[in-house]
C-alpha cells in the first residue's frame, strides 16, 4: 500500500525530495516490511539510527549558537528536552506524519500511527531521509524550520529566568560592586519551606522569596534589575 499523497506531505514538511524512494523508506515501519512479500523493501529502522545522530548534532549546534554563555551540562539537558520521544512525537503530529506511515495490519488495528514510539522514530527516519537526499545544509534547514519556534520559547524562558546573570552583566558594565546575596529568613515546615534572600549592590537593596535558595536569589535579582531600571542616570 502506497502512503497518502507524498506531494502534499512534502508541502507540509517544507522539503521536496529529489529521490522520493528515500522518503518512502522513511515512512515504512518494520511491521509493514515484515508482512510484505517483497523481500527487497527496507523498513525505516536504519534511518532512525542516522536521524537520531543528525538531530543531535544539528540541535546541539543551534543551541550553542543561541546560548553562547550556557554551560555544557545545561546544553545537554536542553537538547534532551527537545529530542526526547514525547517531543519528537509532538513534532510528528504537527506535520501529520502518522497518517503517511506504512504500517502492518497489527499496528493499524492498534492505532500505531498514534503511538509516541512509532511517531518519534519515524520523525528521526524522516530527518535522515532529508539528510541523505539533500545533504547537511538541507537537513539543517529542515530541522531549523521545525524546531526554531521551540528554541525561541526556550530562549525566552531562559532570558526571563536567568536574572542573576543579567544583573552580573549590568553591574560589571557599570563597574559597580558585585552583588551580595544572603538568606535572611526561612518560613514554613521542612517539606514546604519558603526562603527569603536579601541582595545588596552598592547602596541598593532588594528582597526575593522562593521555595528554594536559588529561586529566591533569582527573584531578588529580578527586583534589583527593576530598581536599577527605575533609578535615574546621572546624565539624564
Amino acid at each position: 500500500m502506497e502512503p497518502r499523497d507524498l506531494s502534499a506531505f512534502e508541502e507540509r514538511i517544507g522539503y521536496r525530495f529529489t529521490n522520493r524512494e528515500l522518503l518512502r523508506e522513511a515512512l515504512r515501519h518494520s511491521s509493514f516490511a515484515n508482512e510484505s512479500e517483497d523481500s527487497t523493501i527496507h523498513d525505516n529502522e536504519r534511518f532512525e539510527f542516522l536521524g537520531d545522530a543528525v538531530l543531535s548534532l544539528v540541535i546541539g549546534h543551534l543551541l550553542m549558537q543561541r546560548f553562547p554563555k550556557v554551560k555544557e551540562g545545561d546544553l545537554s539537558r536542553m537538547r534532551a528536552n527537545l529530542v526526547n520521544e514525547a517531543q519528537l512525537a509532538k513534532m510528528a503530529r504537527a506535520i501529520d506524519l502518522g497518517n503517511y506511515l506504512q504500517l502492518g495490519k497489527g499496528e493499524l488495528q492498534s492505532s500505531g500511527h498514534k503511538k509516541n514510539s512509532i511517531l518519534a522514530g519515524s520523525f528521526e527516519a524522516l530527518t535522515a531521509a532529508v539528510f541523505l537526499d539533500g545533504g547537511f545544509a538541507k537537513s539543517t534547514e529542515f530541522i531549523h524550520i521545525h524546531f526554531s519556534a521551540h528554541i525561541d520559547r526556550l530562549q525566552q524562558a531562559t532570558n526571563q529566568l536567568d536574572f542573576k546573570s543579567k544583573l552580573q552583566e549590568v553591574v560589571q558594565t557599570g563597574q559597580g560592586r558585585m552583588p551580595e546575596y544572603a538568606v535572611v529568613r526561612e518560613e514554613g515546615p521542612d517539606h514546604d519551606k519558603t526562603f527569603w534572600v536579601s541582595l545588596k549592590v552598592a547602596d541598593a537593596e532588594s528582597l526575593g522569596s522562593g521555595k528554594n535558595k536559588k529561586a529566591a536569589e533569582q527573584e531578588a535579582a529580578r527586583a534589583m534589575l527593576e530598581l536599577i531600571d527605575r533609578t535615574p542616570r546621572p546624565d539624564s
